[in-house]
């Protein structure tokens, strides 16, 4: 039984390996040779995302967006806002004064992810509590911006 059990471990190893030279257009036939060509490949690939990303402008670093903080990106929901919020550095007090600003602006958070160790990051779904239709995205990330300032 216990040889049964060690030619399915084999085989299945022999079959994670094939798809590694089928992904990777190897023709190595050890294991130790496919698994150098599939290292080769990866390398390639990173630098093909490096040469997109280079050309569409985005940098390796996060120093670029760090230069663009407070970041307050609003995206608008069938029922209501999905908000995100990036601080380099969080500041006591930051989580309730955006909390209350929903509140001012009429909106139940739905679902919030928050971290505040030593950066602030925000992930929230907000729904409008009552009828107000004055309230866009545009006015909720103002709002947004404005709890920050006052806080920082």
């Amino acid at each position: 039984m216990a040889s049964t059990s060690r030619e399915k471990k084999r085989e299945s190893l022999e079959d994670t390996l094939q798809q590694l030279r089928d992904v990777t257009n190897s023709s190595a036939l050890n294991k130790a040779s496919i698994i150098v060509d599939a290292s080769k490949y990866i390398e390639k690939l990173k630098q093909k995302v490096e040469g997109l990303n280079s050309e569409l402008g985005i940098a390796d670093s996060s120093t670029s967006q760090i230069d663009e903080l407070p970041m307050v990106v609003v995206k608008t929901l069938k029922k209501g806002f999905l908000i995100n919020v990036l601080l380099e550095k969080n500041f006591p007090g930051m989580l309730v004064s955006i909390l209350e600003t929903f509140e001012e602006l009429g909106l139940d958070v739905l679902d919030a992810r928050v971290s505040c160790e030593d950066s602030f990051q925000l992930e929230a779904v907000g729904r409008e509590s009552h009828k107000n239709d004055s309230v866009d995205a545009q006015v909720v990330k103002q709002a947004v911006l404005q709890a920050i300032k006052n806080v920082d």
